[in-house]
């Protein structure tokens, strides 16, 4: 029996695409059975067989497959974006060929700091293309203008098509290119609007595939919904090489860059810049910003140091505890990991007498920065202690340390480089793991092993359990110990 024949008139039949994780379904659900998430399935009719664009190779045609030592190593080379922090946090320069996926809340500086870029690139003399789809070129050259690199010698387009912007693209062969913003981006070949799911991936696609075989960084910025993820598919974060995200809403003047993906150097690196009238500058001491407010002598705070990445930060923890008229008691955590700050708050009340059942606890780290790493746990869980208790800890001690369930103190990952960074900003003394102790340097900071939270409580706030000190004492930068 022969096939039947095509129909090249048969209409295609409608899928229905999760907004945020792109799973398919065949029929309308409530939930997507991808991500779970409830009332995100869209309308999609996938275009018909032969119609679109053809699959870009992003290597040369009648290749096949050849040994991994044999494949040309050329053409990652990296190259200054003209900011040593945004250099430092893509992990020594952007890469020729990468695409990099920024996000950030409306109004956070994404455009700012994508136009201060593409300046300073082209100021050094490559050719730099910045696509904008939201805004017109008035508006534009007004921000280059009060930037001051209207006179950089930049390209510019305002241009929405995703067809008109790959022509444009293959015309100019720019070194650095910036598309503003990724959802404002339409191609023919999807019968979808603008920012929907088919036309986001679709156009990406594209992107990425030319940006691969024309060996240009391609930067993209994306929109970020109520909940704080990247607008569109969630496959968008796959396909690119590094992933930013702009924050700034607590952190009034200053922006926190943070690097979540990077497939060419570190990842969950910060770098902190300023927001002046002049655009966004680099701010050289994040550690100064972070605890430059700090009041000394205030019970309920304690300063930890939170490496982020590959560098070491110092921030303030700061903790509320008072009598509650609510059963059960109320817990607010800013800056940290709310399942965290219960579990110290558990620890201090089952191990270290520290009664805080009929205590309502908040827990807030100033200057935006979000502290996840489990180092921070002594110094929250003296802060805690501190506010209950109605005594300030010392200004000049930095503790640092992770908290067990049975309320030990467990070692902490490069403890030499957080207590150089507290010694440079003038600590003396550092609550540590007593397990740490044995060949610790730290650029002559003394540092106090405790192995217990009981025992950390008693030596940083007087008149608590064990009162007498903890049992273990070195110098840092000497190595020697005494029982």
């Amino acid at each position: 029996m022969r096939p039947m024949p095509a129909n090249p008139s048969r209409k295609q039949r409608a899928v229905f695409v999760c907004a945020d994780c792109g799973h398919e379904h065949p029929k309308w659900a409530g939930r997507c059975a991808g991500c779970g998430a409830w009332n995100t399935l869209r309308e999609f009719t996938p275009p018909a067989a032969g119609s679109g664009h053809p699959a870009r190779p992003l290597s040369a045609p009648g290749t096949g497959p050849v040994p991994l030592a044999h494949v040309p190593a050329e053409g990652g080379e990296r190259f200054s974006l003209g900011m040593p922090e945004v250099d430092r946090l893509l992990g020594g320069g952007v890469v020729s060929g990468g695409v990099l996926l920024m996000a950030g809340e409306p109004g956070v500086g994404k455009s700012t700091l994508l136009l201060q870029v593409a300046a300073r690139v082209a100021a050094a003399g490559r050719r730099v293309l910045y696509v904008s789809g939201e805004e017109s070129g008035a508006q534009v050259r007004l921000r280059a203008r009060r930037l001051g690199v209207e006179d950089s010698g930049l390209l510019f387009l305002a241009e929405t098509d995703a067809e008109a912007v790959l022509a444009a693209l293959e015309d100019a062969r720019p070194s650095l290119a910036i598309v503003d913003s990724i959802q404002t981006l339409v191609s023919a070949g999807v019968p979808s609007t603008a920012g929907s799911v088919a036309q986001v991936r679709e156009c990406a696609q594209l992107l990425l595939a030319w940006a691969k075989r024309s060996n240009c960084a391609l930067f993209l910025t994306g929109h970020v919904t109520k909940d704080g993820q990247i607008g569109g598919p969630r496959v968008l974060e796959h396909m690119v090489d590094v992933v930013l995200s702009l924050d700034g809403a607590a952190l009034g003047g200053y922006r926190l860059a943070r690097c979540v993906k990077n497939r060419y150097g570190s990842t969950n690196d910060v770098a902190l810049l300023e927001m002046g009238p002049d655009g966004l500058s680099e701010v050289a001491d994040p550690s100064a910003a972070l605890i430059g407010e700090r009041q000394a002598g205030v019970p309920g705070s304690a300063v930890v140091v939170s490496l982020e990445g590959s560098r070491p930060l110092l921030c303030e923890v700061q903790a509320l505890t008072t009598y509650s008229t609510f059963t059960p008691p109320r817990r607010s955590a800013n800056g940290l990991d709310f399942n965290r700050m219960a579990l110290l708050a558990a620890v201090l009340t089952r191990r270290a007498g520290v009664a805080l059942s009929n205590q309502d606890i908040m827990v807030n780290v100033p200057g935006g920065l979000h502290v996840s790493e489990p180092a921070a746990d002594l110094g929250t869980a003296l802060a805690i202690a501190s506010s209950f208790r109605d005594v300030a800890l010392d200004a000049r001690t930095v503790c640092i340390g992770e908290v067990g369930l049975n309320g030990e103190v467990r070692r902490v990952p490069q403890l030499s480089r957080r207590l150089a960074e507290a010694a440079r900003h003038g600590f003396k003394r550092a609550l540590v793991p007593a397990a740490d102790l044995e060949g610790l340097s730290g650029g002559g900071l003394e540092a106090l092993g405790v192995s217990s939270l009981r025992e950390a409580i008693g030596f940083a706030l007087p008149g608590g359990a064990g009162a007498e000190g903890p049992p273990y004492a070195s110098e840092a930068g000497n190595g020697r110990s005494r029982r």
